[in-house]
Formats: C-alpha cells, sequence, structure tokens
C-alpha cells in the first residue's frame, strides 16, 4: 500500500517527486512537506493537517515585459476548454457536477493560481483532473483569445457600415479599472515607483496596450510559462497525497525541465523623484479638492520574512486605527478626505514600499501633507509607539492566524504565495509564533521600530512623490486616445483584412450561440457522497 503524508521521510521518492523537507508546526496543528518533481523540478508544498476541506492549486509564475496583459489573457482564456474538456467555462460547468466549497483562479503581479477545495475525494480526483489539464492542456483557439483578450468589431455587427470599437472580457474590465480613480491612482504611483522593472508594467493588462497582444505571442507565453519547471503546487487537508502525486506525476513527466525566463525586479535607486499626471473626476465634490497625492518608500527585500513582518507591524502602528500617529496627522486634521488608495505597507513587489498620502486635498495643501508626513516619522523616531498598541496588534495578528475557519488552507495558501513565487521556502511563513515571540523581544529590548524610521524613512535613497490632479476632460481623452488607436489598426488593414475580421466576429457570435455537449465534463454520482458531510459556505469566483 502506498505510505500516508505523515510517514513520509526525507529523501523518499514517490511517483517521480522526492520529499525535500518535513517540518511539524504545532501550534497550527499541522505538517508540512515539500516535494520536488525530480525531472522537470515542479516545487509541490503539501499540507498534511486534519481538515476535512481540501485544498489544491497549481500556479506559475507569470511576471511580465509589457502591459499587454498576456498572463491574465491567459488566465481567462485557459478556461475555454482543454484537450480532455473541450467545454467553455469548465469551472462554471462543473458547479452541478461537483461539492466543490470553492473554485476559482487569479492573476497577481508575479504569478497566476488555480485553486480549488471540497470535501469529497471522488470530486477532489475530477477537480484535479479537469485543473491539470486546463492548465497544462488548454485548446488556446483563436476565437476564444479573441473573445477573452481582445477584438476589433463594429458597432452594429448587422450594419457593414457602423463605426469600429474594441471588445473582449479583460479589455473591458480593464477599462473599468483604469477609468476608476482610485485604482487609476495605486497603479500609476507604482509604477513611476519601478522604472526598468517588471513593476513599470500593469499585468492586468493597461487598454492602451492590449491590443498590441496577438494570439500567437499569448500561445507562446503559455509554453513559456505554464511549465512545470516553474510551477508551484499546493495541496493541503486529510486527503491521501499518494495518489495525487501519482496524477500529477503522470500529466507532468512528459515535459524536459527548462530554465524559466528572468524579469528584472530590482529598481536602481533613484533618490527623490516627484511625478505629477492627471486621473478622472470622482463623481462627489468640487474638482478643486480632488486631488491625490502620496509619498512612497522603497523598503526591504520581500525575501527577507520577519524584516516584512516587522514592517507590516510598523505599517499598521503607524497608519490604522483612530490613535495611529498618522491618522492623528492627516486624517483628524481634515485636510483631505481619507487616505490615498495606494497607502499602507505593499508586500507584492520583490523590494517591498511603504506609501502615505491623502485623497481630496486641494493642490496648495500638498506641502502641508508632506511637512505632516515628516513631522510624524520624526515623532515615531523620537517615542516610538505605545506598547499597549503593539501587544494589541501582536494578539491580533497571533488570533487571526489560529482562527481556524472553513477556508483555513486557501487563507494559509494566500498568506505565503507572494514569497514562495519569489523563492522564499514557503514554511517559513506558517510559523507566525516564532515572529511574534522575537518582535516581542526586539521591542522590549528598545528603539526596535524607531529604527525603521532612519533605515527606511529619514534619508530614504528611493522616495517617490506623486501627484494625480483631477481633470474634468480625463475620460474624454481616454475616449480619444482610443479612437486613435483603433484608426491606427484599420490603417493597417486592407478591405480582405477586414472582411476576415467580420467573419471572425460571426463565427465567435455564433460559437457563443452554441449549445455545448458537456458529456466529457466529470461528475459526482449519488454513491460518491457521504451522508454524513459537513456543511460549508460556498465560495463561487468568477476568474478575475
Amino acid at each position: 500500500s502506498e505510505p500516508s503524508a505523515s510517514s513520509l521521510v526525507n529523501g523518499q521518492e514517490l511517483h517521480g517527486f522526492v520529499v525535500e523537507d518535513i517540518q511539524t508546526v504545532s501550534e497550527l496543528k499541522l505538517k508540512a512537506i515539500r516535494l520536488r518533481h525530480q525531472k522537470t523540478g515542479a516545487e509541490w508544498l503539501h499540507i498534511d493537517r486534519d481538515d476535512t476541506n481540501n485544498v489544491f492549486s497549481v500556479g506559475f509564475n507569470t511576471s511580465v515585459s509589457d502591459s499587454t496583459g498576456v498572463p491574465h489573457i491567459l488566465e481567462h482564456t485557459t478556461l475555454c476548454g482543454s484537450s480532455k474538456y473541450p467545454v467553455r467555462d469548465p469551472f462554471f460547468k462543473m458547479l452541478n457536477r461537483s461539492m466543490s466549497t470553492f473554485m476559482n483562479a487569479w492573476t497577481a503581479h508575479d504569478y497566476t493560481q488555480y485553486p480549488f477545495s471540497t470535501q469529497n475525494v471522488k470530486d477532489y480526483e475530477n477537480l484535479q483532473n479537469v485543473y491539470l489539464d486546463a492548465v497544462f492542456r488548454p485548446s488556446l483557439r483563436e476565437v476564444d483569445f479573441r473573445q477573452e483578450g481582445w477584438r476589433l468589431e463594429r458597432s452594429d455587427p448587422a450594419d457593414s457600415a457602423s463605426s469600429w470599437q474594441f471588445k473582449g472580457v479583460v479589455y473591458n474590465e480593464m477599462k473599468g479599472a483604469f477609468s476608476d480613480a482610485g485604482s487609476l491612482f495605486a497603479t500609476r504611483a507604482q509604477q513611476q515607483m519601478f522604472p526598468g522593472t517588471t513593476y513599470q508594467h500593469e499585468s492586468g493588462g493597461d487598454p492602451a496596450f492590449i491590443p498590441d497582444l496577438t494570439h500567437a505571442q499569448l500561445v507562446e507565453f503559455h509554453r513559456t510559462h505554464y511549465h512545470p519547471s516553474n510551477a508551484r503546487v499546493y495541496s493541503y487537508g486529510n486527503f491521501p497525497l499518494a495518489p495525487q502525486l501519482e496524477r500529477v506525476g503522470e500529466v507532468i513527466s512528459a515535459y524536459e525541465r527548462i530554465t524559466p525566463a528572468e524579469v528584472p525586479m530590482e529598481v536602481k535607486p533613484f533618490g527623490e523623484k516627484l511625478v505629477t499626471e492627471f486621473g478622472p473626476v470622482e463623481s462627489v465634490g468640487s474638482v478643486d479638492k480632488q486631488t491625490k497625492f502620496s509619498i512612497s518608500y522603497l523598503t526591504n527585500d520581500l525575501r527577507s520574512v520577519y524584516e516584512t513582518f516587522s514592517m507590516s507591524m510598523f505599517s499598521n502602528l503607524l497608519l490604522n486605527g483612530t490613535s495611529a500617529p498618522m491618522h492623528k496627522a492627516l486624517i483628524d486634521s481634515h485636510i483631505g478626505s481619507d487616505y490615498s488608495s495606494n497607502t499602507g505597507y505593499s508586500p507584492y513587489t520583490r523590494q517591498t514600499t511603504l506609501s502615505v498620502g491623502l485623497q481630496g486635498i486641494a493642490d496648495k495643501d500638498i506641502s502641508l501633507v508632506e511637512q505632516r508626513v515628516a513631522e510624524t516619522f520624526a515623532k515615531v523616531r523620537e517615542e516610538g509607539f505605545e506598547r499597549k498598541r503593539i501587544d494589541a496588534a501582536l494578539a491580533t495578528v497571533e488570533l487571526a492566524y489560529k482562527h481556524k475557519t472553513s477556508n483555513f488552507g486557501l487563507n494559509l495558501m494566500k498568506s505565503l504565495s507572494t514569497g514562495w513565487f519569489h523563492g522564499v521556502n514557503p514554511v517559513d511563513y506558517l510559523k507566525v509564533s516564532e515572529n511574534v515571540a522575537r518582535l516581542r523581544a526586539d521591542v522590549a529590548s528598545g528603539g526596535f521600530f524607531e529604527g525603521f524610521v532612519d533605515r527606511y524613512f529619514a534619508n530614504s535613497g528611493h522616495k517617490l512623490k506623486y501627484v494625480m490632479l483631477a481633470d474634468p476632460k480625463y475620460n474624454q481623452g481616454l475616449d480619444q486616445r482610443e479612437h486613435e488607436l483603433i484608426q491606427t489598426k484599420l490603417n493597417t488593414l486592407t478591405r480582405a483584412d477586414l472582411t476576415t475580421i467580420d467573419e471572425k466576429n460571426k463565427v465567435l457570435a455564433e460559437e457563443q450561440m452554441k449549445k455545448e455537449d458537456l458529456s466529457s465534463l466529470p461528475t459526482l454520482t449519488l454513491a460518491d457522497v457521504d451522508a454524513a458531510a459537513s456543511r460549508y459556505a460556498l465560495d463561487m469566483g468568477v476568474a478575475g
């Protein structure tokens, strides 16, 4: 019989995977097992825990070198059918064939993940098969790329004289994101903070650049990125590990090991920089009081787990709650309406940042905000934070981690994914009590948080002051630029090209109306269902 997860030892080989590390985290009642696929180098983290709500996820590094949104569009197109399951949107179609408690997919800046959870072992196997086929053997048809990504289409498909426009699920989604003032502010500030790196690009796609992406480029990105050598597999719960290793091993052992492409992630410090740009007007309030301003500071390397944990605590104490020093200096003074949308610590880029700012201010108050921020950092350097606030914040962290929700396994995965995709040992993120104890000791020895001010803020070698002015004609300008982009595209096309596009749009419309054959999808039968199963709140997301 197959060995159980709890009986595995370091160096043991199973279905092409070798056990590299086993650690018990008693406070969370789990055993963390790290494995690696010998042929391809695929990494696997299995969390063996007595929890019936089992989780599985496969993910890939998908850092970008442009703003065409290729990983976001690929995530959508991957879910439009695969070799074994040629069905559009298999996640949605599996809803009434499965007892899943979660099914989704998402694209972060540096990675894309496909997670699900279920309590039923047969369902787990079915969903695992659907997910593995979706990511490793997707159809990636051009018709699906045109639906999910972008396409040119007449405003009235029935009228060959009607004007052309851009369509596409991701194109429209990102158009919405870029017309939202808060979202745009956070995106543009980050891009300005990291010139020359992957973070100067928008991984979700910028509508100004999405139409540069071709179907061939999408297929190539899949070939080079959705590869076992570039993969991180996560499993959690009480289902046997060996059958999972066997299923995944069968799928990935056909691949040869590759060295995944790398993109620049570390910015060259630029000293201090002031950037002013325009953005949309919010629906309420006078335009004169709609300026947004923030100061962003480059902080620690994400891969230092303890420093990242300490910085997140520093940010929390600095900014959150009515007794936080920045809250008193900026929010209580009513200079603006609220913190800027990027305010806070951002541990999602290789080099992390901390930003402080306000929205809803008058232009003339920018220097006042700057002065208040500098004064507040100086005060924290002198006085630190109140001990009772530090103790309360640390207690909250410990409680949150140990709070066993129905989505515990999924939340655990989310908490360690960013670091894992940057090469950190993911098990380091599970040792929260160790970090809390270390931080308590550092605070007790004096001057700990005060030292952060000197290290990162008082004499920052990389600091961005970012201003966004509200322009009543901003959205009009966007429409104009979109119109010009359409014209530029049309100028390169012949009459025959346009006829081909009309025909392709007609095929897409027919595809969308077609009744699909779902017989290829697996389904649970009553015999697979345990009458005594626990009840869970369902969480069905839409891939985004």
